[in-house]
């Protein structure tokens, strides 16, 4: 499910990225199906004319090309029916660089589109996904829209959207309000396709992380009460918690800054397929807490989301209240402010009224794959979009909960270093537009969601889907031509000097000046994934560890845009100018530190060092076995339920692979002895070697 970080997964229930840029005519094809080659390119093309059909055939190793003429800054949406093959799609701007790449759903009909950047020949080029049968199949081609984007904000809502209609799809949903009144309200879509219902305003979505901000305000509810204090220890109210060096306070639980282990991706280390419905029940968190040797950070001095933080929280609040959690939510938060289409899912296993369910692209059409059990408190609430403006209203106008609580929930946390976090209780706080924003997205497996507010102008909007591929980000570009008046021009912003980027011509530059960027970047939360940077003539490549080598192109003179993912890098100067470290925006920020000196030389082991590593090693904390062997000169892991990987060395005695990284760990007679697995939010989880 995840893309460029496969070492730093975002699991279902993480944080939607914080900034979005205008949706281009850009892929969502996960990274995992590869930057696929094209075989031989048919030497004619069609031109695609808006309402017409063209049917075609594919086979393996063809390439069946398609023109559209467009201008700067127009929308086009199409559709591809796959009859009898799987089709991927890949975009070319004029000047033949990819600018978008469509795929993932092998049968039936799958949408492409979005915005072009530059005037004139854009080509489509169609060819068939993996390794499939020689014979060829059938597809038809339609473009269904093209037309210029839109200025009114609600068409260009409705463009944004259309990806996402129709009978056949997973659909969606779009919410804009302000200062009490309704600006905008549509669905779009299927919410359950297996019996042709379609997404309505009353249609209940899991909301994933959103949810963490209600599992916040139930903390600061229970603190007005006099039940519980932030400053408490957590122990007080969940006394078999282990005694760590530190003490964990409630507040560190809500600002993700306890040092606990991630669950999740705690989970996945032993083999858990949560992208296979497998069962967790709420109770493996205290237990997988007690497991914990000891904490990944001292509290309050590291952010690092933490799904199992917020599931914590929720018990405090069930002991502290006496009432089960969705209990609780409804008698002491949805019921008071009539959120009568809200509820928290106790368990995968509870029926939830009219509610959508969560698809994502197979092979042989759209997948059915339900939602994250364990997650209360850290996701599991199904609402509306209406009930979604309800609970905004409130923090405007507070009927529940008091206006303090809620300011405190929407202040940045303060580390112990003095740095803000940028979160404050279950809400990102940041800025758009010069405006004060407060947000929250969230993934559960195939829901997407994302909660706006601008307390300023007391206006907010939520876009919703159940949609795998659905980029819940969109809710910031809608929310800059809802709320346009109100935010600073482009021209006020290039006057200070922020408008810069915007000038920025690609032709312009040159790329050997990106021989000052070239080199191995290491990120900070896992060390052991490197951004590899070259340049090969006129093109520039970035490459992450364990993954295959992609094409980057400049937006300014300092950042640059991946072509097959949606991601981007920013190079940092420090104070003497020297290029010192680069920041990868995907799923967030992650910041990444230049290796300098031998460090910047990539180990090479031979296939005799391999074999150190080779053999068997057990984990005491997470009760699983971990075997490498050495197959084709190359270390390969094995686990009983994960797939086999091959790892790609990294620093010396150092490897990653599989979504992971492993530090091996050697004796004084140079054995190796055992390893350090992390995983991005779960670190430093030690397995010896079996003898």
């Amino acid at each position: 499910m995840d893309t460029l970080m496969d070492t730093l997964p975002e699991p279902s229930l993480g944080r939607q990225p914080r900034r979005s840029s205008p949706p281009a005519l850009v892929a969502v094809l996960p990274l995992f199906l590869g930057v696929l080659g094209v075989g031989q390119i048919s030497a004619q093309s069609t031109e695609l004319q808006r309402g017409r059909t063209v049917p075609g055939t594919l086979a393996a190793g063809d390439t069946v090309r398609y023109t559209i003429e467009a201008d700067e800054e127009d929308f086009v949406l199409g559709e591809v029916n796959q009859i009898s093959v799987d089709v991927t799609m890949r975009v070319l701007g004029p000047d033949g660089t990819q600018i978008g790449r469509f795929g993932g759903l092998g049968r039936g009909s799958e949408r492409f589109g979005g915005r072009t950047s530059s005037a004139g020949t854009h080509t489509l080029e169609l060819f068939v996904a993996g390794d499939e049968a020689d014979e060829a199949g059938r597809y038809e081609i339609t473009l269904l829209r093209h037309e210029p984007v839109a200025t009114d904000p609600r068409r260009l809502a409705d463009q944004i959207m259309s990806r996402f209609d129709g009978e056949d799809s997973p659909g969606g949903a779009v919410r804009v309000w302000r200062d009490g009144r309704t600006l905008y309200s549509k669905t779009y879509g299927m919410a359950n396709l297996a019996y042709g219902v379609p997404f309505e305003e009353d249609t209940r979505t899991n909301i994933g992380s959103t949810s963490k901000q209600f599992t916040a305000f139930a903390v600061m509810l229970q603190a007005e009460r006099g039940l519980l204090s932030l400053d408490d220890d957590i122990r007080t109210h969940i006394p078999e918690l282990p005694k760590f060096d530190e003490t964990i306070q409630v507040r560190h639980l809500i600002t993700h800054t306890s040092g606990l282990r991630e669950f999740l991706n705690l989970l996945r280390m032993t083999g858990r397929r949560l992208d296979h419905g497998d069962w967790i029940d709420r109770s493996e968190l205290i237990d997988i807490v007690q497991r914990q040797p000891a904490l990944q950070n001292e509290p309050g001095a590291e952010w690092n989301y933490n799904n199992t933080a917020f599931g914590l929280a929720a018990a405090i609040v069930e002991r502290t209240s006496g009432q089960d959690f969705h209990v609780f939510m409804r008698e002491n938060v949805f019921g008071p402010l009539g959120m009568t289409g809200t509820m928290v899912r106790p368990s995968t296993r509870h029926i939830v009224p009219n509610m959508s369910e969560g698809y994502t692209p197979g092979p042989d059409g759209y997948r059915q794959i339900g939602d994250l059990g364990g997650a209360v408190g850290a996701g599991s609430i199904y609402t509306t979009i209406a009930d979604l403006q309800t609970w905004v209203e409130n923090y405007a106008n507070p009927r529940v909960g008091t206006r303090e609580s809620i300011d405190e929930m929407m202040t940045s946390f303060v580390l112990t270093d003095g740095e803000e976090t940028g979160y404050g209780y279950g809400l990102s706080v940041d800025e758009q537009g010069g405006l004060k924003r407060v947000s929250h997205g969230g993934a559960d497996v195939a829901h997407r969601s994302m909660l706006v507010y601008f307390p300023e102008i007391n206006a907010g909007l939520t876009t919703q889907s159940n949609h795998a591929q659905f980029n819940s980000g969109v809710a910031y570009e809608l929310a800059a031509a809802f709320f346009k008046d109100a935010m600073e021009t482009d021209e006020e912003d290039e006057e200070d000097g922020a408008g810069a980027a915007g000038e920025f011509d690609p032709q312009d530059y040159d790329t050997e000046d990106f021989d000052e960027f070239a080199g191995r970047y290491a990120l900070d939360a896992a060390p052991n994934f490197i951004l590899t940077f070259t340049r090969e003539d006129e093109t520039l490549y970035t490459q992450a560890t364990g993954q295959q080598r992609l094409e980057i192109v400049p937006t300014s003179d300092s950042t640059f845009r991946l072509l097959a993912v949606e991601a981007s890098v920013t190079f940092l100067r420090d104070e003497e100018g020297n290029v010192a470290g680069a920041t990868l925006h995907q799923n967030g920020d992650q910041h990444a530190t230049r290796l300098d000196g031998e460090e910047a030389e990539a180990w090479a082991p031979t296939p005799g060092d391999l074999t150190d590593f080779a053999g068997r090693f057990f984990s005491e904390e997470l009760e699983t076995f971990y075997t490498f062997t050495v197959q084709d000169e190359e270390l390969v892991m094995h686990q009983r339920r994960l797939d086999q990987a091959s790892l790609t060395p990294g620093e010396e005695d150092n490897f990653s692979g599989g979504e992971m990284s492993f530090a091996f760990e050697r004796d004084r007679n140079g054995q190796v002895i055992g390893f350090y697995l992390s995983n991005g939010r779960t670190r430093d989880i030690r397995f010896a070697r079996v003898p």
